[in-house]
């Protein structure tokens, strides 16, 4: 949606048209809410700036066929590093010799999806924030194989469309996650041991540090599956660390499918 806005072609890939339609519906009455914020006064340039928008986005179900005139890719896909490897790898064979590959993956080495292709020198990751109409950021990853001039690249691609780019290396979590993650997860123990009650500790951070959401909002927002499923992945490439150690209330959850928001119940009921 970002990118079609900023006058970049976009061809939005899935598994199935059923998807794409929900997708693009999706897309078109988000759309709807941008154009009327940014076109308060002016309804008519909010329906131009919809149809021009729309008109730089098409769908497909065929990756290969749609890569062959591609300049950047942007993986997007389930959070699985053999999945998305399997994905590159195959794309790796058909894109042009000068398209970018980058991986909008929050937890996942950037490096070990570099290795499943040709390109290592072509290739970063580009790592988005929910939801990205609204949100400013972009963290650009450069892996040690990465070039500058691919680098410089996905730089200038997160300011053409409208983004804040910040820079890090392929460190677990990045910036954001690496500090966020850790700290969601010393919520968690606080409320383990019996030290506050989680609606306390999220009332703390939302009016003690400003947040907007509380630890425990925010890890059923985005999914105790999720969280869980990056804390495991960091445990196992540093077992010692104190910060990825795994939470037994967690895991409990995610067994019972109390996966949050998304399943109507998580640390908290949603109707």
């Amino acid at each position: 949606q970002v990118a079609a806005a900023s006058g970049h072609t976009v061809v939005l890939v899935d598994q199935s048209d059923e998807i794409l339609k929900k997708s693009a519906k999706g897309i078109e009455e988000s759309l709807k809410r941008v154009a009327k914020k940014k076109f308060a006064d002016k309804p008519e340039a909010g329906v131009e700036f919809i149809e021009k928008t729309l008109k730089n986005l098409t769908t497909s179900t065929d990756a290969v066929a749609v890569v062959h005139s591609t300049d950047l890719v942007i993986e997007a896909i389930v959070e699985n590093q053999e999945i998305k490897k399997e994905l590159f790898k195959r794309l790796d064979k058909f894109a042009p010799e000068h398209t970018i590959f980058a991986s909008n993956t929050s937890s996942l080495q950037i490096t070990e999806l570099a290795n499943s292709t040709t390109r290592q020198d072509r290739f970063g990751g580009l790592h988005f924030f929910n939801p990205v109409p609204m949100m400013k950021l972009v963290e650009v990853i450069k892996t040690p194989m990465t070039s500058q001039k691919t680098f410089e690249s996905l730089v200038d691609f997160s300011k053409a469309v409208g983004k804040s780019p910040v820079s890090c290396k392929d460190t677990p979590g990045f910036i954001v996650n690496r500090l966020l993650v850790p700290y969601m997860m010393e919520a968690v123990r606080l409320f383990e041991r019996g030290d506050a009650s989680k609606e306390d500790i999220d009332v703390a951070m939302k009016l003690g540090a400003g947040y907007p959401m509380g630890p425990f909002e925010l890890l059923d927002y985005v999914g105790l599956d999720t969280s869980k499923y990056i804390i495991d992945g960091w445990h196992s490439l540093e077992p010692n660390n104190p910060l990825f150690a795994p939470s037994p209330l967690l895991n409990k959850l995610v067994e019972e499918k109390k996966l949050g928001k998304k399943t109507g119940e998580g640390f908290y009921k949603y109707k």
